[in-house]
């Protein structure tokens, strides 16, 4: 996390796919990944028609409160972050943290359970009906403590 955007981001991690299951529906995957560093597990829902995936491959993943680079709230005016007429959005010419990744969603943070340890600490998100969940360490995950967020993944 680094630049101006770094108070905006709660979360960044690099994860390895270690399954990718197909069998409920016909264009979104389940992802099960671990961190590069093995503390966290991730268990992601992607629609794979926009973003197809595959075991083994490594995904950056980032959790923000907003796209803006300079950390500002995105919609103060009530427009969502696709709204081309507004600066900062897509197509309007402004850069935003969506640029630098491949796949972005907005969602809701609306579970967390403590781990049986004390130690660990399990979220739940979810981007309109595709969830997210994140188990690991309560000092990494501690931060997601919001009730939005943007998940950015890129490979």
């Amino acid at each position: 996390m680094s630049g101006s955007s770094g108070d905006s981001q709660l979360f960044e991690e690099t994860f390895v796919i270690t399954e990718v299951d197909h069998k409920k529906y016909d264009r979104v995957a389940r992802l099960t990944a671990e961190s590069t560093d093995k503390q966290t597990k991730m268990t992601l829902d992607i629609n794979t028609e926009l973003y197809p995936c595959s075991e083994k491959e490594t995904l950056t993943v980032v959790l923000a409160t907003t796209l803006s680079l300079d950390g500002q709230a995105n919609d103060v005016d009530g427009k969502g972050w696709r709204d081309v007429s507004k600066p900062g959005a897509p197509g309007s010419g402004e850069s935003t943290l969506a640029d630098m990744y491949d796949y972005v969603c907005y969602g809701k943070i609306y579970k967390f359970e403590d781990g049986p340890d004390g130690q660990t600490i399990k979220v739940y998100i979810s981007f309109g009906g595709l969830l997210l969940s994140l188990v690991g360490p309560f000092k990494k995950l501690t931060p997601l403590r919001v009730d939005y967020t943007y998940l950015l993944v890129k490979k």
